[in-house]
């Protein structure tokens, strides 16, 4: 009877120690929602923080960014109430919390670089992150269909 042997592969180190194994975390599922007034929340349930920020049509229709006013770490916030502002060379515009909750983290690189803003509202130009009082609120707000289609209509 032939016996197969499968080699494993040896672990290759730089510093001569050998690598850790794999470590799995909890699943998480992230989805992104948006507002008809142009902020967009990404929801990760298995923390239940949501990453606020501007959309990138909304940062076209503000042109250059200059400054931008942020809310304080720990303030709680309802659906709807302005957490900030955003100047830009045209004009200022307020920023309404997408959902209700607790501020855990604000994105402090904007204070210093504010054009992140126009380089990446959508990604590294987050504005704050949320915990959520009221994931309900979140599963009301508008998908990304819906949203395509609402900045069509304007």
């Amino acid at each position: 009877m032939l016996a197969l042997r499968f080699a494993r592969p040896a672990l290759r180190t730089v510093t001569g120690t050998p690598k850790p194994a794999l470590r799995f975390s909890a699943l998480r599922f992230i989805s992104t929602r948006y507002t008809t007034d142009h902020e967009w929340v990404a929801f990760d349930s298995a923390s239940n923080i949501g990453t606020v920020g501007i959309t990138d049509y909304a940062q076209k229709a503000l042109g250059d960014v200059v400054f931008v006013e942020l809310p304080g770490q720990g303030a709680e916030v309802a659906q709807g109430d302005s957490i900030g502002a955003v100047e830009s060379v045209k004009a200022a515009s307020d920023i309404y919390a997408p959902v209700s909750g607790v501020v855990e983290e604000i994105n402090e690189t904007l204070a210093d670089q504010p054009g992140l803003l126009n380089k990446a509202p959508e990604g590294n130009g987050w504005l704050a992150k949320i915990k959520l009082s009221d994931p309900a609120e979140f599963e009301a707000l508008l998908s990304d269909e819906a949203y395509k289609a609402h900045c069509e209509g304007q």
